[in-house]
């Protein structure tokens, strides 16, 4: 399956196992300069963003290579006031939008002068479909 990554953030190596591709470069900071909100938006400006990101995954094409490749899911995520608007944007386009699910773990490592050190990691489980 293609998934193509339309949050700011790279993809998990489990995400990326799963079939997800992230965007680069110019591409990515497309992305992001949708994504990101500098003032409170009205609904209008929900709606443009949501259309460009779109727009921008059924146009999608690896550096204009001409691949064929045809976007039919998309691994969303920001802005929640952005999402609804988001998902309904992809879908009139054919695209399926998803959401990585992930749990949480628990690591500990014994430090070399006896202390513990315990960090959260998120797994990557697998995607949920609104």
């Amino acid at each position: 399956m293609f998934i193509l990554n339309l949050t700011q953030h790279p993809a998990t190596p489990e995400q990326v196992q799963a079939g997800v591709v992230d965007l680069k470069g110019q591409q990515l900071e497309y992305i992001k300069s949708i994504l990101n909100f500098y003032e409170i938006p009205d609904q209008t400006e929900i709606s443009r963003r949501a259309e460009a990101l779109a727009d921008f995954g059924s146009l999608y094409d690896p550096e204009n290579a001409g691949s064929g490749i045809v976007v039919d899911h998309a691994m969303i995520g920001g802005a929640p006031f952005l999402m609804a608007a988001l998902e309904t944007a992809l879908r009139k386009k054919g695209i399926n939008p998803l959401y990585a699910f992930s749990q949480r773990v628990s690591v500990e490592q014994a430090m070399p002068d006896g202390q513990v050190h315990k960090t959260n990691v998120f797994k990557h489980i697998g995607f949920v479909q609104p």
